[in-house]
């Protein structure tokens, strides 16, 4: 579809609205994505799964990607009122997951065409699930020190190692994975594969966090076979791939996909119904209400910076490092966000279970809890500075005088 302006946008709008109307459930309103996230849904309802096949037909869950791959193939602007126009309806994109987010986009750049006619069109539909095969028990921050092993069989690859916080592998069809196909070299030894996990050779072991609930798991490989044709890019070349695809990763957890944890109820409105109003209407507290304020300010001004950041990476082939500084600040607010709700909900707010609790009640705490991860996960907060100090600020790699 081409770049509207003017009334154009106002008549694509229009026309949005008016689907959005016609094939969203009521049910559906107000409520996240059962799919997503921590709290996954093992059975979607019927109304979700209807959801979906509507989205995903109309490539508005991907809506800027290629529609010859079932990507809406709308430009930034049209993508920003199917946005608005779902949050306005209190629709949620039931097209997500690390297949959107982080896989996708990279297959776009690196994939082959049969990678991208085999693989994208099942993300922009829902139809498949994804996972990331990165993070080792002894290759945290040192990715490059994986020791998952690939070796060649010809026309396949047989798999054997393991991997730690695999976010959802539990719900994955299919993982993206970094592998050593040469053990004589560091980073220049890893390739990028792709393998179903639905395969005898594939082993998942949820992990249960702090919160309760179990978004991460231990994934071995025993004899795991991958086929050639879904090495993507060159054998040992793997490197250059996950670097990329760290960049789409940092840029969905800051916020900038539109993610990040700052999604929810108004802070203003839980304050005032928790806090209660002064006889002027406003929170009734107000060092609180300062915060809240300070706090929507920063969000703000944090999304108008990552719209502009999104629409300089489409000139620049893809993010750069500057997800770095996105991934950091957007983490940052979101753990800000989660303490204030925490603060303003009170002891309504530390219910683990029981009758007396709200549902989004006890949600709160373990929301909490698990946003203690925002600033460790897709790299660390100190990773993210490290980036940002040499390929940003272009200042000396100390640890090599080490």
């Amino acid at each position: 579809m081409a770049d509207f302006g003017g009334t154009d946008l106002d008549a694509f709008r229009k026309e949005v609205r008016e689907w959005v109307e016609a094939n969203f459930p009521a049910s559906l309103k107000g409520k996240p994505n059962p799919m997503t996230g921590e709290g996954r849904a093992d059975s979607p309802s019927a109304d979700h799964e209807a959801w979906r096949k509507a989205v995903g037909s109309k490539g508005w869950g991907t809506p800027t990607w290629p529609k010859a791959y079932g990507g809406g193939g709308l430009s930034p602007a049209e993508a920003r009122i199917v946005q608005g126009e779902f949050a306005r309806a209190g629709a949620y994109n039931p097209i997500g997951g690390m297949g959107v987010m982080m896989f996708g986009p990279t297959l776009l750049e690196y994939g082959t065409e049969a990678q991208k006619n085999e693989h994208i069109p099942p993300i922009c539909r829902g139809d498949l699930q994804w996972c990331q095969g990165f993070s080792e028990p002894g290759a945290g921050s040192d990715l490059a020190a994986l020791a998952t092993k690939a070796e060649d069989k010809g026309d396949h690859f047989i798999i054997n190692g393991s991997k730690i916080w695999t976010s959802g592998a539990q719900y994955a069809d299919w993982i993206f994975c970094l592998v050593r196909t040469d053990t004589s070299k560091k980073h220049e030894g890893i390739s990028f594969v792709l393998f179903p996990m639905h395969q005898p050779g594939v082993e998942v072991r949820p992990i249960v966090l702090i919160n309760g609930q179990s978004p991460f798991a231990e994934t071995f490989f025993t004899d795991a076979r991958a086929e050639k044709k879904d090495l993507v890019g060159p054998l040992n070349g793997g490197w250059t791939i996950a670097k990329r695809l760290l960049q789409h990763e940092r840029s969905g957890i800051s916020g900038m996909g539109g993610g990040g944890g700052m999604m929810g109820p108004s802070l203003s409105d839980l304050a005032k119904k928790y806090v209660g109003v002064d006889e002027d209407g406003r929170i009734d507290d107000q060092d609180l209400r300062n915060r809240i304020i300070r706090n929507s300010m920063e969000t703000k001004v944090f999304q108008q910076t990552a719209f502009r950041a999104m629409a300089e990476s489409k000139g620049n082939s893809g993010p750069s490092a500057a997800t770095s500084i996105m991934k950091n600040a957007g983490t940052w607010l979101a753990q800000e966000r989660h303490e204030l709700t925490l603060e303003i909900m009170g002891h309504q707010g530390l219910g683990w279970e029981g009758d007396a609790f709200e549902r989004d009640e006890l949600e709160t705490v373990r929301a909490w809890l698990y946003g203690k991860a925002f600033t460790i996960f897709g790299g660390s907060q100190e990773v993210q500075s490290n980036i940002v100090s040499k390929r940003i600020l272009g200042l000396p790699d100390l640890t090599q005088n080490k």
